[in-house]
């Protein structure tokens, strides 16, 4: 990219980062034929689209050379590196059935499934087995590979039978005699154990049903003069309500995902991943979320969400799952990208989504006989395409010139396009930019064995505090979940279901009031000033929300430092506020930005928070004037900058901790000290405050000192109610960590209590899906059902 960009004359370069959207027919064309004449430029599509130059081929001798390093690494019991090189060798093994090696192919399915079976991973290992026998029925050790491990999962009825056909299959004497020996052990097995049944073993499947039938909930596309279009409520909208279900327009995995997330589902890839027949570049979880991404799966096998280009112009939406149509055809969103180039491969993620929607927009065309010749879809959706940079307006417009090329070699003759399709395909590349909606994950950190030990015995040192974080694993479009506009504090909650978006409410909302997600930044987790410039430099709008119109309570001690009179409770900030005599309170910070908030009813929140609110709001008339270093409460002065430094300098003291996995208990009290010293510079109710305590907590785990753990995390949790509230899922994230270390002390009662009240907000923003979405909680349920029935485990 940076070869083409700089290859641009600077006179064209000026026109379209200059050019707004009503000009992109004349640049893009201009930028079109200065490129067709550019040798740089032919020799780049060249690389990205000739099969011969392909990155992504499959190669069979690659193959049989990673099936070899596999099979020395199995002989010297090197497991997890055999499991490794048999998965990269089924990715470049051709597994087409034109092209296809079969003794190959199924030898190693049947060399990974042996591995899987040593590592104790038996249904991976079952289901390789299949894969190897769908290949070749007749392969002996495939099917001998498949009873013995379900000999290891007791099931010996099972396993004769499977025995038995590798038996019949058997050429070798030796491999005949080795089969008997073991049909011999296994029949005397079953004589003494009662045999255990097994689940089904076959291939995971990677749809998660809605396990709950909500009451309809009725949302009435709104427009309003300084958010535009939006959606809000028709009736009241009880807490914990499902609010829309909505499966994506068109999705793709972020690179940062490619070799841990499966390319369809985007849920964890398990060890027998499954890769694409024809090229190496994605992975799947199964065979079927493979099916469906390339195409080999019939549409009653699947939900299909049937694209409607008015789909943005319906006046009400109303809570529904994923629709299908015996009329159509499922989208395989992998197969234009699949014919032996890797341009899929090497562009961003969020050019490749704009040639997933183009492609699926060209195959709905088809489906009903429309003419192929077409500008693109029309979303909809806003663009802000003149808001944008001058690099960003170049860069995109060369990515768009280069995946029109990419999908017309895919098409060939069978896709023309208008004059205009250039431009359309910039502006779709800019509404991705802006509407795209980030799947993520939850990832847990198991503290793993030590949440079950027994009671008063502490964990070894090494463990660390069961907790979770979420990763950013794909990005997707979905056209109706794009009209909910944005709050800091939001009154629903986005999450996953695979790759279907799900919105439940999460506190009542009143008839006729905005329904509103956020798009990241969140009052409590970012202070105001970051909050309004992370939206604009991403979305290109200026936050208007509640928390960001009214002076927000967290925004006044999240960042702020503490007054240096020991019996005074004032914020002192970097910020000036003036008080106006029309009773708004304006905020600067340097001087650079003002906001104009109104004034919150301080009686609704906590009596603390009271107390630090008051400082400011509860003085009257309009001389109240606080400059950056005075508290506002007793006008108190301190050096602010001489104090973030200091406090800079012993956070990072603390942070170090996180980076060592083997603590050694000497550091800690280094950052005990600092911790004092962060407690004599910030509010008792500033965030950095909080993330140290945890911190300490965390190493003190890793120690093995939970007495001390407890205390540190209670003290971090009790800070972020503040800045947060009881009920925000944040609180419910400290409060799991805090059931591993009452775990861990043998406190099954406060375990359990605690357990309840995080599990109570996990509910409210998930319902019954919390476990399906927190798989984690499942580990500690199991410790403290054990704790509640034996005392101990």
């Amino acid at each position: 990219m940076e070869r083409l960009k700089s290859a641009v004359p600077a006179e064209l370069r000026r026109a379209v980062g200059e050019g707004a959207a009503a000009d992109l027919p004349t640049t893009t064309s201009r930028l079109l034929a200065f490129f067709d004449s550019l040798p740089l430029f032919h020799q780049v599509m060249r690389e990205l689209t000739d099969p011969e130059l392909a990155l992504c081929r499959k190669d069979k001798g690659r193959a049989a050379e990673l099936k070899g390093k596999g099979n020395a690494c199995f002989s010297r019991r090197e497991f997890g590196e055999a499991l490794g090189f048999y998965s990269q060798a089924l990715r470049h093994v051709p597994t087409n059935s034109d092209g296809m090696d079969v003794n190959l192919v199924s030898a190693i399915y049947a060399n990974r499934a042996s591995t899987m079976h040593k590592l104790g991973l038996f249904k991976e290992s079952l289901r390789d087995c299949d894969r190897a026998i769908a290949v070749s029925s007749n392969y002996s050790k495939a099917w001998y590979r498949k009873g013995m491990v379900k000999a290891s999962l007791k099931n010996y009825s099972s396993a004769i039978h499977d025995l038995e056909v590798a038996l019949s299959t058997e050429m070798t004497s030796l491999g005949k005699s080795n089969i008997e020996r073991e049909l011999k052990l296994i029949l005397q097995k079953q004589e003494n154990v009662n045999e255990v049944g097994t689940s089904d073993c076959g291939s995971k499947d990677a749809d998660v049903p809605l396990a709950e039938q909500p009451q309809k909930v009725i949302i009435d596309s709104i427009s309003t003069p300084n958010k535009g279009r939006g959606m809000a409520s028709i009736d009241d909208i009880p807490p914990a309500s499902l609010i829309h279900v909505e499966d994506p327009l068109a999705a793709i995995i972020m690179k940062s995902s490619r070799e841990t997330h499966c390319h369809f589902c985007f849920n964890e890839a398990p060890a027998d991943v499954v890769f694409c027949p024809s090229c190496t570049i994605p992975i799947y979880c199964s065979k079927r979320c493979q099916e469906q991404a390339v195409g080999d799966i019939s549409c009653n096998q699947d939900t299909y969400l049937e694209y409607d280009d008015h789909a943005t112009s319906l006046a009400k939406l109303s809570i529904t799952s994923s629709c299908k149509s015996p009329s159509s055809k499922l989208f395989a969103e992998h197969r234009h990208e699949c014919g032996g180039a890797h341009w899929a491969a090497v562009l961003p993620a969020d050019i490749v989504l704009a040639g997933r929607i183009m492609a699926r927009d060209r195959e709905k065309r088809m489906l009903y006989g429309k003419s192929v010749v077409s500008s693109g879809p029309n979303l909809d959706l806003v663009h802000h395409y003149d808001h944008h940079s001058p690099d960003n307006k170049l860069e995109s417009q060369i990515y768009a010139i280069i995946l029109l090329l990419c999908l017309q070699n895919h098409y060939r003759s069978d896709l023309s396009w208008t004059e205009d399709s250039l431009s359309q395909l910039v502006l779709l590349i800019f509404q991705i930019k802006v509407n795209s909606i980030a799947i993520v994950r939850m990832k847990s950190m198991d503290g793993g064995p030590e949440l079950t030990v027994n009671k008063g015995v502490s964990a070894a040192e090494g463990a660390n505090m069961c907790s979770v974080e979420q990763v950013r694993v794909a990005q997707a479009i979905y056209v109706s979940g794009s009209l909910f506009n944005h709050s800091c504090r939001p009154n629903v909650h986005a999450y996953f279901l695979s790759r279907t978006l799900v919105l439940r409410s999460t506190e009542f909302i009143k008839s006729r009031s905005p329904v509103e997600l956020s798009y990241g930044p969140q009052a409590g987790e970012m202070h105001l000033p970051d909050r309004q410039k992370s939206l604009q430099e991403n979305y290109y709008f200026s936050c208007e929300c509640s928390s960001c119109s009214e002076l927000n309570l967290s925004d006044l001690v999240m960042n702020s430092f503490c007054c240096p009179q020991s019996n005074c409770l004032g914020a002192i900030s970097e910020s000036t506020y003036y008080r106006s005599k029309d009773n708004f309170v304006h905020v600067s910070l340097g001087g650079s930005y003002v906001w104009k908030l109104s004034l919150p009813d301080v009686s609704k929140v906590g009596k603390d928070m009271e107390k630090v609110a008051r400082s400011l709001l509860g003085n009257s008339g309009a001389s109240l004037n606080i400059d950056p270093g005075c508290c506002m409460n007793c006008r108190s002065n301190i050096e602010v900058s001489s104090a973030a430094a200091t406090s800079h300098r012993e956070a990072s003291k603390i942070n170090r901790l996180k980076e060592i996995t083997l603590l050694d208990k000497t550091l800690i009290p280094e950052a005990l000290q600092s911790l004092k010293q962060l407690k004599k510079l910030r509010h008792p109710y500033s965030k950095v405050l909080a993330q140290a305590e945890d911190t300490i907590a965390e190493a003190f785990v890793k120690v093995g000192d939970q007495e001390q753990a407890q205390k540190h995390c209670k003290a971090s949790i009790q800070i972020l109610e503040k800045v947060y509230h009881p009920k925000h899922i944040t609180i419910a994230h400290e409060l799991i960590k805090l059931v591993s270390i009452l775990l861990s002390l043998g406190d099954g009662a406060s375990a359990a209590a605690t357990f309840a009240r995080a599990e109570a907000i996990f509910s409210l923003y998930y319902g019954s899906h919390m476990e399906k979405i927190l798989a984690y909680m499942g580990t500690l349920k199991r410790a403290l059902r054990c704790e509640s029935t034996t005392g101990a485990c």
